[in-house]
């Protein structure tokens, strides 16, 4: 397809669209409702955050000076009506930079919209262009819309908040009362009580080690094997198109079989599965697959988080716990096996290993509703068999004893606006 000028908008096949962003820029995208506005923080993603908690947004790398954003669109929420691309510099104006470009392309390699940035001038940041909701399926405009005031203008003009938090103040301890004295001798107060230190936010999530997402595909059944990884827990995540069976294995160093991660004949697979990359960085699975798939290795932080806010899913899952004790509460709608295991990972200090989840907190068949207590995160809990739709939220979410009161995630906002504050 020819490029698209400054305003010009196409029709884009309504599919998992990979868009690159070639120019050496930082990327960045932002999940808008209909009012133009993002929903919260976890509506930014960029390099400090990058998946979106939904899944359907991806910030990925590429070759040298190319960014990639991976779009579901064929699962983005119903409330999100356009996903802006965004584009910034840490230092000098976008005027500066060379083949500042942004493309979408299908699955096949096809280049469906592709816009040229020529006339930037002294922003320092940048609506390249969007991708939104129109006539029941999906449209690409090229927007170029930049900003002189950088990130924090573009930020405000999308409902972000970007106020800086102010820094938490611990609060005195009461004041005691005075010495009671002999009469003739004047009263004298104590000296000042020193202030008590202030709190540690507990951290979003820092076990296991962060790297780019890598993905693989093929036609049926194959042996995979992924390079260069951080020894440690990570989530494959598998898709398969077929109504056969589809059966998932790790290989040791001499080829012998593990435990099998997936053993399903659900048809059109989809499920995250918590896999343990050995020592060497060498990832080796064994895919049964009547079908076509596509597999991803992300990083443990990738996966989803659990809030008091419903989530729903069909297959087996990954999924974090990071607030004080609390109730997950399971709704599962299948027929088979819906098994579950927690790690507590508080106490555990090695990021190579897991430790051991002890019995499973849920080992049932068929349609069920199960309450699971939580400890204290940080948390993995493990859907290991799940061949089927379920949803589940927490309850009854307690405080962490690590923040006096209620606990503060750092603002994902204020990471991304960082750079643009320099």
């Amino acid at each position: 397809m020819g490029a698209l000028i400054k305003g010009g908008n196409a029709f884009v096949p309504t599919v998992p669209l990979r868009v690159a962003v070639r120019g050496a820029v930082d990327v960045a995208a932002l999940l808008l409702t209909e009012r133009g506005r993002v929903r919260g923080d976890a509506d930014i993603v960029f390099h400090g955050a990058p998946v979106h908690p939904s899944g359907t947004v991806r910030l990925v790398g590429g070759e040298e000076g190319t960014v990639w954003l991976e779009t579901g669109l064929t699962e983005i929420e119903e409330d999100v009506s356009r996903v802006l691309v965004v584009a910034s510099t840490e230092n000098g104006a976008l005027r500066d930079v060379d083949g500042l470009s942004v493309e979408a392309v299908a699955p096949d390699g096809t280049s469906v919209a592709r816009y040229d940035m020529t006339d930037a001038g002294g922003e320092t940041a940048m609506v390249l262009a969007e991708l939104y909701r129109r006539a029941g399926g999906w449209k690409f405009r090229a927007v170029g819309q930049g900003y002189l005031n950088g990130l924090e203008g573009l930020a405000v003009d999308h409902g972000v908040d970007v106020a800086e938090e102010p820094a938490p103040v611990a609060p005195l301890p009461e004041p005691r009362a005075p010495e009671v004295r002999a009469p003739e001798v004047p009263f004298q107060l104590p000296p000042a009580p020193a202030p008590y230190p202030s709190p540690t936010p507990v951290p979003d999530w820092t076990f296991g080690s962060f790297f780019e997402p890598r993905t693989r595909s093929g036609p049926g059944n194959d042996v995979i094997t992924v390079k260069d990884l951080p020894p440690g827990p990570a989530v494959v995540e598998l898709a398969v198109d077929s109504d056969g069976y589809t059966g998932l294995w790790p290989l040791d160093r001499l080829n012998k079989e593990g435990s099998s991660l997936v053993n399903s004949t659900q048809e059109n697979f989809r499920g995250r599965l918590l896999v343990s990359v050995p020592e060497n960085g060498r990832l080796r699975l064994k895919l049964r697959a009547d079908g076509p798939w596509e597999m991803r290795v992300l990083p443990l932080a990738a996966a989803r988080r659990l809030t008091e806010d419903r989530l729903e899913c069909e297959g087996p899952d990954v999924l974090l716990h990071t607030g004080g004790t609390a109730d997950v509460v399971f709704r599962y709608k299948g027929s088979d096996n819906f098994i579950v295991y927690v790690y507590e990972l508080a106490e555990h200090d090695d990021p190579t290993s897991l430790p051991s989840p002890g019995s499973s907190a849920v080992n049932e068949i068929g349609r069920r509703r199960e309450t699971v207590p939580l400890p204290e995160g940080p948390v993995i809990v493990h859907l290991m068999r799940a061949d089927g739709p379920w949803h589940a939220r927490l309850k009854d979410v307690q405080p962490h004893s690590g923040v006096p009161g209620k606990v503060s995630e750092p603002r994902r906002a204020q990471g991304w606006l960082r750079r643009g504050r320099r």
